[in-house]
């Protein structure tokens, strides 16, 4: 990727001249020496003396290198100054361009090099989502396995999960997430009375290598969390833009993945301390949160259940699931509220008051809200 021309950047190579036009302009008579670019391979010198450039035709990039193997890009709008025995070359950026050249001593001719790749080009690509699935099983649930030819990431949002890869069976809790490879075959389990939420994607590649994630379990970092969350509610909207929206941040979740896995084992931590105490304590409200769903709560208590005040709370998650404490309790609130409808123990009435909602009429008000379907048409499509 070219770089911007100035002091900072370029400093390990030499120095930039003022753009006042009275500091680019050459006093001297001698007009230097025009180099004309070539597309196709680029001449590779050595300074000999300090080489001062100027493009003076069309558009023109600056290759830099201080052992001659390793090169920096930078677009050369500006005149420079180029210290001795720094390795360079010339190339047009796009169509015809010169470039003068201004030498006490004439530049040393080392060999050519093919005109590199300036752009930044995408590695990693996501190039299709087939499914995207927020899965809210049965206690016990039994998923008897499948293989396909494309890329499955499980994330598990509550409850926890049995993953069975090739006969090695791991277990899932609350925040942690998988991805097996294509072809792979896998299946999904639950414990006895353990009714598990989970996100299911299953996408295919068109360049990159996700072989270091594959049947991998990942505490996932609240970023990887706050993409999926994104991701669920861009596809609650689904409006011409949501499906590359969904596809640019399931990319990111992987690309970022895969940085947290290349990082060094005893590495310096990435995160600072304070960003790692914020997502410590989003993690703890939202673990009190879903083992007392069934409990009166709200946004005091449950700050005071992860020491800190409900003000700080409600910044921490605004900042980070962009979502108000008070409103992602409601959210889960009424997802429990479905699995209870699907287990059919409870009448509505029960249920309300099980979630502690002031009424039924209140709970049935929120839960079409939320879903769009009333409580009896979600038991009616269930049972």
């Amino acid at each position: 990727m070219i770089r911007n021309l100035n002091a900072v950047t370029f400093q390990n190579f030499g120095t930039v001249l003022s753009e006042r036009p009275q500091a680019v302009k050459n006093t001297e008579k001698d007009p230097g020496l025009l180099v004309e670019l070539n597309r196709e391979t680029a001449v590779v010198y050595r300074a000999t003396s300090e080489i001062r450039l100027n493009c003076s035709r069309g558009k023109a990039v600056l290759s830099a290198s201080l052992d001659g193997e390793n090169y920096q890009f930078f677009y050369l709008d500006k005149s420079a100054c180029i210290k001795t025995d720094v390795f360079f070359s010339l190339e047009p950026f796009m169509g015809e361009a010169a470039v003068q050249m201004f030498a006490s001593t004439p530049p040393e001719a080392v060999g050519t090099r093919p005109s590199d790749s300036m752009r930044l080009d995408q590695g990693l690509q996501v190039s299709g989502i087939y499914t995207f699935f927020y899965q809210e099983k049965e206690q016990g649930f039994l998923f008897s396995g499948e293989s396909h030819p494309i890329w499955e990431l499980t994330y598990v949002d509550q409850g926890a999960l049995h993953s069975v890869v090739e006969g090695q069976d791991t277990l899932l809790k609350q925040g942690d997430l998988v991805i097996y490879g294509s072809d792979q075959w896998h299946m999904h389990y639950a414990d006895i009375g353990v009714a598990p939420r989970y996100v299911t994607i299953t996408f295919d590649l068109k360049g990159g290598d996700l072989t270091p994630l594959i049947n991998r379990k990942f505490t996932a970092p609240q970023h990887t969390v706050t993409l999926l969350q994104k991701m669920l509610r861009e596809q609650e909207r689904m409006d011409r833009f949501s499906g590359d929206v969904i596809l640019s941040q399931l990319n990111l979740l992987l690309l970022l993945l895969l940085r947290e896995e290349a990082a060094p084992r005893g590495g310096k931590i990435q995160t600072s301390n304070a960003v790692h105490s914020e997502n410590e304590i989003i993690r703890q409200a939202q673990q009190y949160i879903s083992t007392h769903i069934r409990e009166k709560l709200s946004v005091p208590l449950v700050a005071r259940q992860v020491d800190v005040s409900p003000s700080y709370l409600t910044a921490l998650f605004h900042k980070n699931l962009q979502i108000s404490p008070g409103e992602y309790i409601r959210r889960i609130k009424l997802q429990e509220s479905k699995q209870m409808i699907r287990e059919n123990n409870l009448n509505f009435t029960e249920i309300a008051a099980a979630l502690q909602y002031s009424t039924v009429h209140h709970f049935s008000r929120q839960f079409k809200e939320k879903f769009g379907i009333t409580p009896t048409e979600y038991a009616k499509s269930v049972r």
